[in-house]
């Protein structure tokens, strides 16, 4: 596929990189700069900026990293798909724990960061004329779709739900820090108010809650 020519009569995807890493947003953006229907009109190095940047630009579409300083990408997501910005998740991870938290928050699509040009394209494209994507890689994209019950809902923030779902998955406080980018200290803020939020007395218990709102499949003892 020639993802170098835009389709016939096709508008101008106007699309913003929201990326940590220099390198990486440089190189997204010579790649994309060869397709003539998409035009990067802007670029984030955190969730703030990222914000910040959507308010003032209203790009088509954000590639949103997940791990970003300031303001995770999951509540990056949820803020700008609040102002009407579709947003495609380029991420290092594509387990459920990763997948679902993004969604949820307002992803169009899923993209894995060892996927092609061609991939990234499509995917933008896609989410452009109002579609979803998940890309070759993602893990389960039909089951992380799936909403909680509004029933069961009990009214976790983005950030709550990624910590819960990696306490179901056995990892210590200093473990997830590394992986959301913040403090132990934090984490143990975050699970106290699980702790209070689930009524859970202990890690058991929030395994339970987990398993129970769906954010972590039965029989899945570690996401892969």
């Amino acid at each position: 596929m020639d993802t170098t020519h835009a389709p016939a009569a096709a508008t101008v995807t106007r699309v913003l990189l929201a990326e940590d890493h220099t390198i990486v947003r440089e190189g997204l953006r010579a790649l994309l700069s060869r397709c003539a229907d998409l035009a990067v009109i802007g670029e984030a190095d955190d969730g703030e900026a990222c914000v910040r940047e959507c308010e003032k630009l209203s790009p088509d579409v954000v590639v949103m990293d997940l791990s970003m300083p300031k303001l995770d990408g999951v509540s990056a997501t949820r803020a700008v798909s609040n102002l009407g910005v579709k947003v495609l998740v380029l991420s290092m991870h594509g387990g459920d724990e990763y997948v679902r938290p993004a969604v949820r928050a307002g992803a169009s699509g899923y993209l894995l960061k060892g996927n092609g040009l061609s991939q990234l394209v499509d995917a933008i494209r896609a989410i452009a004329r109002g579609e979803t994507y998940f890309g070759a890689g993602v893990k389960d994209p039909g089951v992380a779709v799936a909403k909680v019950p509004t029933d069961a809902d009990p009214g976790l923030t983005p950030r709550e739900c990624e910590v819960l779902q990696h306490v179901a998955y056995g990892r210590s406080s200093v473990e997830i820090g590394e992986l959301l980018g913040v403090s132990p200290k934090t984490v143990e803020t975050h699970r106290a108010r699980l702790m209070v939020k689930l009524d859970a007395p202990n890690s058991a218990a929030l395994v339970r809650s987990a398993i129970r709102l769906g954010l972590v499949p039965l029989d899945d003892r570690e996401p892969r």
